[in-house]
């Protein structure tokens, strides 16, 4: 298992680890950093769907007291797909695909214990974008208690543009949201599908329940408003089992 102190510094260093292909979970780059290095590190990460964030050099001398030079990369706890790619293969193999989605999802716990249910359930993937989102670092796949080593995480560059796909390769997309217009129950869950899951603050994104085939809620009895995502990703999980069961 990848520790969460399984990390490269230096320019040179990160720069060799980009061209050998390593899979880098996200980049902490200086603020200020400049210089013909800083220079090529833009560019080898330019175009690519690795995460980076620039930050005051006291965030960078925190995480480590050895000369980072200004930039720190993460290594991935495991290699993320894409859904373009693993679509083709599951349709090929004769499966019945079923995916979910997590959008703007950033608790680590939360997110290891969805990749279990998943795995437990038997999803297929769990889709997340590279911005605002978890992402597969040593706390999630504790949690997960080594489910994510197993279950496919595609990180996507726009989950938008990922989920139109799905939905133009077939996929039912279903949304848990508040503004969901019937029980959970009730929602067609048969078919290739995707449910795609919100933060609990926030919800699923406009954009996304735009492209949503179904918006369903789960009845709330008690005085809390909503349940924990994971509880409520689980709820719906073998909702969709039970009836893909049976079909």
């Amino acid at each position: 298992m990848i520790e969460k102190n399984e990390m490269i510094f230096g320019l040179r260093a990160v720069l060799e680890a980009l061209e050998a292909g390593k899979e880098i979970d996200k980049v902490l780059v200086k603020k200020d950093l400049q210089g013909d290095l800083a220079k090529e590190l833009f560019a080898a990460l330019k175009g690519t769907d690795i995460p980076t964030q620039r930050v005051p050099v006291e965030r960078l001398n925190r995480i480590t007291r050895k000369n980072h030079q200004g930039v720190i990369a993460f290594i991935s706890a495991v290699s993320y797909q894409k859904a373009e790619n693993l679509v083709p293969m599951l349709f090929e193999d004769g499966k019945n695909p079923f995916f979910l989605a997590l959008d703007g999802i950033t608790d680590v716990r939360n997110f290891g214990a969805i990749a279990r249910t998943c795995e437990c359930a038997a999803v297929d993937a769990i889709l997340i974008p590279t911005t605002n989102s978890v992402s597969v670092n040593a706390d999630a796949v504790k949690t997960s208690a080594g489910a994510l080593h197993k279950l496919p995480v595609c990180r996507e560059r726009n989950l938008t543009d990922t989920l139109r796909y799905l939905k133009e390769c077939g996929f039912r997309l279903i949304a848990a949201t508040e503004k969901g217009d019937y029980d959970y129950t009730k929602a067609d869950y048969t078919g290739p599908l995707c449910i795609v899951m919100g933060a609990e603050d926030k919800g699923v994104s406009y954009d996304n329940l735009a492209l949503c085939d179904e918006w369903v809620r789960i009845p709330m009895l008690g005085t809390i408003e909503s349940l924990n995502v994971s509880v409520a990703a689980g709820i719906l999980i073998y909702e969709a089992i039970k009836q893909r069961i049976t079909e």
